[in-house]
């Protein structure tokens, strides 16, 4: 099932920025306004929002992936290259592209790969995850990161992930989520309304961006929805993961 069309929940999800409502015509425009202001600091502000635990939550996706030589990965809105990397380190032999539409991050993501050092078969696309310029049924796993709740719609970013995939390939989203641990949820609002806007503006000099984050947390779906809606496209064997009590999650599906 690849029914690309907008379901009522992504077609709500595109008409708000944030807290804001936007026209959907626009969003994508604006979402890429934010990573271009962002780009260069993005990955120090990782560790800063995260007090470094991003990098746990990473390592969690990547065994679950558990990569292997010889197979095809395409990493989307993966333009600094943490995952891509990671995949690499663990199986040298890979191929993987990475997919990002902000330019500004893909060229973040290709000087730190030369800074490190990262050898392999990495390339790079400018594409939207919405319709990637990526054939049907050619890749092994799709991943994305901290990067689907920043789509226009949702639903055609998952549909065009399960096209494609190859019969037998799966699907990993790793991302903000919902907090299911009683207390725990006033804690992160108190932090993430309060703290991670200043330290947008005394790190990357752009507190607005890093408000826009924080609000697109909340928009985002809760874990047992996004996994209904990976099955509408067609995913089986969906499964989550939660992190640090729901601030994270890693959904999984497979096309069969």
């Amino acid at each position: 099932m690849t029914d690309t069309a907008p379901s009522p929940a992504s077609s709500r999800e595109a008409g708000w920025f944030g807290f804001r409502p936007v026209d959907p015509a626009q969003k994508a425009g604006m979402v890429r306004q934010v990573f271009d202001s962002v780009a260069s600091s993005y990955d120090v502000m990782n560790d800063a929002m995260s007090l470094g635990v991003h990098r746990l939550w990473k390592a969690a996706l990547i065994d679950w992936v558990a990569p292997r030589d010889g197979r095809r990965y395409l990493d989307v809105a993966g333009g600094t290259g943490d995952i891509a990397f990671r995949i690499l380190g663990r199986a040298p032999g890979a191929r993987v592209t990475i997919a990002d539409i902000n330019e500004s991050m893909v060229s973040v993501g290709r000087d730190r790969a030369l800074d490190k050092g990262i050898k392999g078969d990495l390339s790079y696309l400018v594409a939207d995850a919405q319709s990637l310029p990526v054939p049907d049924s050619s890749v092994d796993t799709y991943t994305i990161a901290f990067g689907l709740r920043n789509v226009t719609h949702i639903d055609q970013a998952l549909a065009d992930a399960f096209r494609v995939l190859r019969p037998g390939g799966r699907f990993f989203c790793l991302e903000f989520s919902h907090v299911i641990l009683p207390g725990l949820d006033k804690i992160y609002d108190l932090y993430s309304f309060k703290l991670l806007p200043e330290l947008g503006a005394l790190i990357a000099k752009d507190r607005e961006s890093y408000q826009y984050l924080v609000e697109s947390i909340r928009r985002f779906p809760p874990q047992e929805e996004l996994a209904e809606r990976m099955r509408a496209v067609g995913f089986e064997r969906v499964e989550i993961r939660n992190l640090s009590g729901g601030i994270a999650a890693i959904h999984s599906g497979w096309k069969l």
